[in-house]
């Protein structure tokens, strides 16, 4: 190293998680601002549609409800007012015609309301054709617009006009008018704080469960399978947190299982391929006629076993893949229906007694079960009392407590009670007699409980009366 070079100083690892910590605080907090900024805005957008929804609603309804009674509203002013037209008109009566304008000047000051006469003929515009044809049948047209009376004076051509209520001449309308609108603003302000605090107080726990959700699933798309949502504020919410957190723990179980095939798989394939591999060489080394039919059937022998591996493997695979809502129950007649699956594999037996025993069910049973998988459990359990019993396999069932129970005995070795629950993974052999040397890969027993577990039933192992192993499937009879 030069002098002008310079060493990195060294950083204890103190400093490090202290670095780390203001990194992702940094790096969160900008997260933090934009969830509050969020909630404000979906509060505030939620909040102005909703509450201009309302208002519309309201004055709508009011519009309808105005334009409703508008029609009663003006025949009851027309009753109301017809006895002051009446007075007034006949007090023009008294005198000339010509002093008419006159002496409504002089009644204008006595009455709350503005008074005045004009022609006819000036009406045409301002009133409509309905309105003129009330005026011109010498009743009263009313000016919705100006809230103004118009009556005609007998045949004449001239109008009386009665109108319109203004707070000039009106002063205790003057007064009242404003403080109706006061009370008006004070009314909707009241109804839209109100509105404003009920809306938070809904929408906050409401937007904490959707956050929630979306860290959980920023979570989960990160690679973080442990996450789990929190139990949800609201119960809208709760049903959506519990299929995550049960979506969550489906893709956890089939990453462990991928996992645990991979592993098996990979250990299981190197023995056949490393016999095939020396195989192949001292066959390309050797002359000898019947001892390359001896290699020959020593690869074909390990073929037949990747073979057998990738499809117990396969089998495995699909049962631990689907749900308990993949089962297609349909009822059979158990008895027959058990009689005629050991009779499928009785011939792999070989020498040994395989008997069935079906005196204690009913008469005529029916049994609800998958007839798709539950032959993969049964007949799973029959190949491996083959490898093991010494002369005699019994298959008997029973009902116990609304479960029907199928039991496979075998007079083998038997198994150790510290062993009867581990040998239901995947890729579990026990050692001694139950070991490679009879044949499989640990995956049989593993499929036996994972058919049961969709059937909503249980696999157990314990001791037979006949001195081996006793394997159980017990399920509900009807689903």
């Amino acid at each position: 190293m030069t002098g002008t070079e310079r060493q990195a100083p060294e950083i204890s690892p103190k400093e490090q998680n202290q670095g780390l910590a203001r990194s992702l605080f940094r790096a969160a907090l900008p997260r933090w601002r934009g969830s509050r900024y969020s909630l404000s805005k979906l509060f505030f957008n939620f909040y102005l549609l909703t509450m201009g929804s309302f208002v519309a609603i309201a004055f709508t309804a009011d519009f309808v409800i105005s334009t409703a009674q508008r029609g009663i509203t003006d025949d009851y002013a027309r009753r109301f007012m017809r006895g002051t037209f009446t007075l007034i008109e006949d007090e023009l009566f008294r005198q000339p015609r010509r002093d008419w304008q006159k002496k409504v000047k002089e009644l204008d000051e006595k009455f709350s309301y503005r008074l005045g006469i004009v022609e006819r003929i000036t009406l045409d515009r301002a009133l409509t054709p309905s309105q003129v044809l009330k005026l011109d049948a010498g009743d009263i047209a009313i000016d919705h617009d100006g809230d103004i009376m118009y009556h005609r004076l007998g045949t004449s051509s001239q109008v009386l006009v009665v109108g319109p209520l203004t707070a000039n001449r009106n002063p205790e309308l003057k007064e009242r008018l404003p403080l109706e609108l006061r009370l008006r603003l004070l009314t909707w302000s009241l109804i839209g704080l109100i509105f404003a605090v009920a809306l938070w107080f809904w929408v906050r726990p409401v937007w904490r469960d959707l956050e929630a959700l979306r860290q959980t699933a920023l979570d989960l798309g990160d690679g973080h399978f442990d996450a789990r949502s929190p139990t949800a504020r609201t119960q809208l919410f709760a049903p959506l947190s519990d299929t995550m957190n049960s979506m969550a723990e489906r893709i956890r179980q089939l990453l462990a299982t991928h996992r645990e095939l991979s592993s098996g798989i990979s250990h299981e394939l190197r023995t056949p391929i490393a016999r095939m591999r020396f195989a192949l060489e001292m066959l390309s080394e050797t002359d000898e006629s019947a001892e390359r039919e001896r290699l020959w059937a020593m690869m074909e022998a390990d073929l037949d076993e990747l073979d057998q591996l990738i499809d117990t493997s396969l089998t495995y695979a699909r049962f631990e893949r689907e749900g308990p809502q993949a089962a297609h129950f349909s009822s059979v007649r158990f008895a027959e229906w058990l009689i005629d699956e050991v009779d499928s594999v009785r011939l792999l037996g070989r020498q040994l007694d395989v008997g069935v025993d079906t005196e204690k069910l009913p008469k005529d049973l029916c049994v609800d079960l998958d007839r798709k998988a539950m032959p993969y459990a049964l007949r799973n359990l029959l190949r491996n009392a083959f490898k093991y019993a010494g002369k005699r396999i019994s298959v008997s069932a029973e009902i116990a407590d609304d479960q029907i129970q199928i039991h496979v005995d075998d007079d083998g070795i038997g198994i150790p009670p510290g062993e009867r629950e581990h040998i239901f993974s995947a890729f579990t052999r026990l050692d001694r007699s139950r070991d490679r040397s009879t044949g499989g890969y640990g995956l049989g027993l593993a499929i036996v409980r994972r058919v049961l577990e969709l059937q909503g039933g249980t696999a157990t192992a314990d001791s037979s009366p006949l001195g081996g192993a006793r394997f159980t499937l017990s399920w509900k009879v009807q689903q």
